[in-house]
C-alpha cells in the first residue's frame, strides 16, 4: 500500500514482537539494519529532527520506513515513544507527507495504543474465514465502545468470500468494512518474501486491489475533511 501510495509516505513498523517485515521480507535481508524505533526512543533529540535521518527509502517509490524493534524484548523501550512519535508524524502533513503506521499484533507490550487515539483512521485487518473473525471480534467490540481509544474504527478485509463477505464480516463484527485486498499468494510473496516479481504483476488481482484500497480509503478521509469543514463553518456562524 505505501509502495503504491500517491503521495509521500512513511510507513512506520510498529509491531512489538520484533524482527522487521520489510527488510526481511521485501528486502530479503540484503539491506542491514541501521536506525529504527529504538533508536528514535533512546534518543535525546526532538523525535521531528531525527525522523528524516532515521527513515530509509524504498527503491525509487515515494515511500519511506522506519523499521521496528529488533528483537521482542526491546518493545517496552517504545512506550515513551508513542506520544512524541505521534507529534512528529502529524507534523508531516504540513509538508505533504502521510503516515502509515502498521501497530502489529494488537494489546502486547509496547504496542503503540496512544496512535490508534489520533489516527485519521485505525483499520483491523481480518481475513474472512471464522478464526479470523472470531479472533478480530473482542478487538472490534473494545474499538466501538472506546476502550482503549480508537479514532475512526473500521476494518480492511483480505480474501473476501472466504467463505464470508464483507457484509457478513462487518455485521459480526459491527465496523464498516473500508477495503477489501485479494487473496493473491504470488503477488504478495513479493512483497513478504522478496521472490522475482512475476509478470503482469503490475495488473495483478493484489495491485489492483491495493489501488482500489487507496481510493476507496482517500475517498472516507475526503468525506470526512468536507464534514468537518461543514461543522466548522457552521460553528463559525
Amino acid at each position: 500500500m505505501a509502495l503504491l501510495w500517491p503521495r509521500p509516505v512513511l510507513l512506520v513498523e510498529a509491531d512489538p514482537t520484533g524482527g522487521s517485515g520489510i527488510l526481511a521480507g521485501y528486502f530479503r535481508g540484503i539491506k542491514s539494519y541501521g536506525q529504527g524505533l529504538v533508536e528514535l526512543a533512546l534518543s535525546t533529540e526532538d523525535i521531528a529532527d531525527l525522523l528524516p535521518q532515521v527513515a530509509e527509502p524504498v527503491g525509487s517509490s515515494a515511500a519511506s520506513f522506519i523499521a521496528g524493534p529488533r528483537t521482542h524484548s526491546q518493545a517496552p523501550a517504545l512506550t515513551g515513544l508513542w506520544a512524541p512519535l505521534l507529534r512528529a508524524l502529524q507534523d508531516l502533513e504540513a509538508t505533504g507527507q502521510d503516515a502509515i503506521v502498521d501497530c502489529g499484533r494488537l494489546g502486547l507490550v509496547g504496542w503503540p495504543e496512544p496512535l490508534l487515539a489520533e489516527a485519521d483512521l485505525s483499520l483491523i485487518v481480518c481475513r474472512t474465514h471464522l478464526p479470523a473473525v472470531a479472533a478480530a471480534r473482542s478487538w472490534a467490540e473494545s474499538a466501538r465502545r472506546g476502550h482503549p481509544t480508537w479514532a475512526h474504527p473500521a476494518v480492511m478485509l483480505v480474501g473476501e468470500r472466504q467463505p464470508y463477505s464483507a457484509r457478513e464480516v462487518s455485521s459480526v463484527l459491527g465496523l464498516p468494512v473500508h477495503a477489501v485486498i485479494a487473496d493473491d499468494p504470488g503477488s504478495a510473496a513479493v512483497l513478504h518474501r522478496g521472490v522475482t516479481v512475476p509478470d503482469r504483476f503490475d495488473h495483478g488481482p493484489l495491485v489492483r486491489s491495493l489501488q482500489a484500497a487507496i481510493s476507496a480509503i482517500d475517498a472516507v478521509m475526503r468525506t470526512r475533511a468536507e464534514g468537518l469543514g461543514v461543522e466548522a463553518m457552521s460553528d463559525v456562524q
